[in-house]
């Protein structure tokens, strides 16, 4: 099951300062092996330490690790969770976790983009489940795109098995990165960055990529923008996008006709 599992840390240097701090106020004494406070003391102690806490947390953030050797995914199930339940061990077999979904080109002309992914799932590798990981394969069509988007819960890292690709990610500062990737080569994409891929080659290309979410997530910027059921006011993309009503409804007819 994919889920948001936040643990926090206080680095030893913090903790050193906390114990410092509490010491020269009285708050605490140390004896040789354990900490004995009293009532009166934890109070006054109690917003020190949760001030302290709450600026030197650091929040990790990722898929659970799994609390069994496998959870293959029940998909037949009526149960609406985070992620999928698991099938009884005892009925898994080797084929749970082996598919064959990758090995199929996609249909790149299925979009105006020119690119097709196909994703790991539930359905067609039920033994992932709960294993944190995904992998992709992207066809692209000669001038295919992979338009600007966003993976909210992954990371990703891309392989080029074939063909000639600008890839690129902007990050918060508005800085882009970008790099001309050929067979061979690997590019990384962090974490809900902002980023593309575009075949400038002369044919069809092919990328294998892993991400580090069951369900990464994919929120491609030109579709949530024009694409959106129910539809962002006009006023707000013209005003976003700097552009007339008539691009509007110019744009979202080429992304999603009518």
């Amino acid at each position: 099951m994919c889920v948001c599992v936040c643990t926090h840390r206080l680095s030893a240097h913090w903790l050193y300062q906390l114990t410092r701090i509490l010491e020269i106020e009285n708050l605490w004494s140390p004896p040789a092996m354990a900490m004995q406070i009293s009532s009166v003391t934890y109070m006054k102690a109690l917003p020190l330490i949760l001030i302290l806490a709450l600026t030197i947390t650091r929040v990790k953030c990722a898929d659970p690790d799994p609390l069994q050797d496998f959870c293959v995914a029940d998909t037949t199930s009526n149960f609406f969770l985070n992620g999928f339940p698991c099938l009884n061990p005892s009925t898994v077999v080797a084929s749970h976790f082996k598919t064959s979904a990758l090995g199929v080109p996609g249909n790149t002309k299925a979009n105006p983009f020119g690119f097709n992914v196909t994703l790991t799932s539930a359905k067609n590798l039920p033994g992932f489940n709960t294993q944190g990981i995904a992998i992709a394969r992207t066809d692209f069509a000669k001038g295919g795109l992979v338009p600007p988007h966003v993976h909210p819960r992954a990371s990703e890292i891309v392989f080029v098995v074939k063909g000639e690709l600008l890839v690129g990610f902007v990050d918060t500062s508005n800085k882009l990165f970008t790099q001309i990737l050929r067979a061979g080569d690997v590019f990384v994409f962090p974490r809900a960055q902002l980023h593309f891929l575009f075949n400038v080659g002369k044919r069809t290309a092919l990328t294998i990529s892993g991400l580090n979410s069951q369900s990464p997530g994919a929120q491609i910027v030109p579709l949530a923008a024009f694409g959106s059921k129910p539809e962002v006011p006009p006023a707000v993309l013209e005003k976003a996008f700097q552009i007339s009503s008539e691009e509007v409804e110019k744009i979202r007819k080429n992304l999603i006709g009518g």
